[in-house]
C-alpha cells in the first residue's frame, strides 16, 4: 500500500511538472523537449531528488512514446508517398550515412578505442533522433511544410538502415561468428521487408478492418495493433519504431484521421514521460569528464547534418528557406543512439563511450529544437546582400554615353 502511494505521489508530480513546464515553454514560444530532459536530469541518477518507485514504470510510458511518435508520423503520409520518396531519396540516405558516420569513427580511432568502438561511434552519430524531430515537427507546426517528406524520407532510410546496423554492431560486440551474424541479419532483413510490403500492398484492406465509427473501438484497435506489431518487429532485431511507422503509414482515409485526433493526447503524454526517461538515466557528474570530445563531436556533426538536409532538400527543388529548415531539423540525436551506446557498454567496451555518447546526445537533443527554429533565419540574415545604392545621374564628363549624347547634341 505504501509503495503504490509512493509511486502515484511520484508520478502524478512527473504529469503535472510535465504540463507546468510545457505551459512555460508555449509562453516563450518555445519547444518543450529541452525543459523536458533538464527535468529528469534533475530527478535522474545523480540528480537532486533521484525518483525510486516509478522508474520502472516511467520507463515503459517512455517507450511507448517513442512508438506514438512513430505511428502518428507515419498517419501524416500513404504507403504511396514512401516509395516514391524512398526511390527519389536514396542518394540522400548515402549522403547522410557518409557525412555523418565517418566523424563518430574518426573520433574513436582518435581517442584510441579501437575499429569496433569506431563502427558503434559511428552508428551513434549518424542516426538523427526520429522521435525528437516528430515533436519538433509538431511543435512548430511544420508537418505539411513542403521539406517535410524529404526529411521524413531521410528519417525512414536511417531507421530502416538500423535493421541492417543493429544485428551487425551486436554481433561484433558479441564476437560471434560470420555465420550467426549472417543469420541475425537476414532475419532482420527479411521482417523488415514483409513488413513494408504488408504496408504498401495490404493497407487499404487494413484500414478497412480497423475502420469504426466508434471511437473508443477505434483508438483501441489502432493502438493496440501499433504495440503489437512494434513488439514483434523489435523481438525480430527490428526497431519498434520502424515497426510503428509502418502501421502509421498503412492506414489512410477516415480511418488515419480518426485515429490522428484519438491519439494526438496520448503521443503528447508519453512523449513527455521519454524526454524525461532519457534525462532520469544520465548522471550528471559523468558528463564533465568527457564534454570537451563531445562538443567537438557535437558541432560537427550538427554541420554535417544541416549540409545533408540541404542537399536533400535542394536535390527535391525545395527552395532556399526550406532548405535551411530541413538541415537544421535533422540535427538532433536521441533514442537510437542510446540504444547503440547501450549496446556497446553493456558489452564492456571501452568505460568512456557510454558517457562521451550520453554527453553528446544531450548535447544535439537540446540543441536540435533551437537548430529546427533558428537556422533559417539566421542563414537568411547572414546571407542577405546588402540593397545596392541607387545609381547617380550620368554626368557627361564620366560615363561613355552620356558623352557620345553630349556630343550628338552639340553637332
Amino acid at each position: 500500500m505504501h509503495s503504490s502511494a509512493v509511486f502515484l505521489t511520484e508520478f502524478g508530480a512527473i504529469i503535472l511538472g510535465l504540463g507546468l513546464l510545457g505551459r512555460l515553454a508555449a509562453r516563450l514560444r518555445f519547444s518543450p523537449i529541452p525543459l523536458y530532459l533538464l527535468a529528469g536530469l534533475a530527478f535522474g541518477e545523480g540528480g537532486l531528488l533521484p525518483l525510486g518507485a516509478s522508474e520502472e514504470f516511467v520507463a515503459v510510458g517512455a517507450e511507448i512514446g517513442v512508438i506514438l511518435l512513430l505511428l502518428m508520423l507515419g498517419l501524416e503520409y500513404t504507403a504511396g508517398d514512401l516509395v516514391s520518396n524512398l526511390r527519389t531519396q536514396y542518394p540522400a540516405g548515402i549522403v547522410d550515412a557518409t557525412l555523418n558516420a565517418l566523424p563518430g569513427a574518426a573520433m574513436a580511432l582518435l581517442l584510441g578505442w579501437g575499429p569496433i568502438a569506431a563502427v558503434v561511434l559511428a552508428g551513434i552519430t549518424w542516426i538523427s533522433s526520429s522521435g525528437v524531430i516528430a515533436k519538433v515537427l509538431g511543435d512548430l507546426g511544420r508537418t505539411g511544410n513542403r521539406e517535410t517528406p524529404v526529411i521524413l524520407s531521410i528519417l525512414v532510410l536511417e531507421d530502416l538502415s538500423m535493421a541492417v546496423y543493429l544485428p551487425v554492431v551486436t554481433a561484433l560486440l558479441a564476437g560471434t561468428g560470420l555465420a550467426a551474424g549472417s543469420v541475425t541479419l537476414a532475419v532482420a532483413l527479411g521482417v523488415a521487408g514483409l513488413v513494408l510490403l504488408v504496408a504498401v500492398r495490404f493497407g487499404r484492406h487494413i484500414s478497412r478492418f480497423v475502420s469504426t465509427d466508434d471511437p473508443e473501438k477505434l483508438l483501441l484497435v489502432v493502438l493496440g495493433l501499433t504495440l503489437l506489431v512494434a513488439g514483434a518487429a523489435q523481438q525480430l532485431q527490428v526497431s519498434a519504431a520502424v515497426g510503428a511507422f509502418l502501421v502509421g503509414i498503412a492506414l489512410s482515409g477516415e480511418v488515419a484521421e480518426g485515429a490522428h485526433h484519438l491519439i494526438a493526447p496520448l503521443r503528447d503524454l508519453f512523449a513527455a514521460v521519454f524526454f524525461v526517461f532519457f534525462g532520469l538515466h544520465t548522471d550528471p557528474a559523468s558528463i564533465p569528464p568527457v564534454l570537451l570530445p563531445a562538443l567537438s563531436l557535437a558541432v560537427v556533426t550538427a554541420l554535417t547534418k544541416i549540409a545533408t538536409g540541404y542537399w536533400a532538400a535542394r536535390r527535391a527543388g525545395i527552395s532556399a528557406p526550406g532548405r535551411w529548415r530541413a538541415g537544421g531539423t535533422l540535427v538532433a540525436r536521441g533514442e537510437f543512439s542510446i540504444v547503440i551506446a547501450g549496446l556497446a557498454v553493456t558489452s564492456g567496451i571501452d568505460s568512456d563511450l557510454g558517457p562521451l555518447a550520453t554527453a553528446y546526445v544531450l548535447i544535439l537533443v537540446v540543441l536540435g529544437p533551437l537548430t529546427a527554429r533558428y537556422t533559417e533565419p539566421l542563414a537568411r540574415r547572414l546571407t542577405r546582400r546588402p540593397a545596392r545604392p541607387a545609381a547617380p545621374a550620368a554626368e557627361a564628363g564620366t560615363d561613355p554615353a552620356a558623352q557620345d549624347h553630349a556630343r550628338a547634341t552639340r553637332s
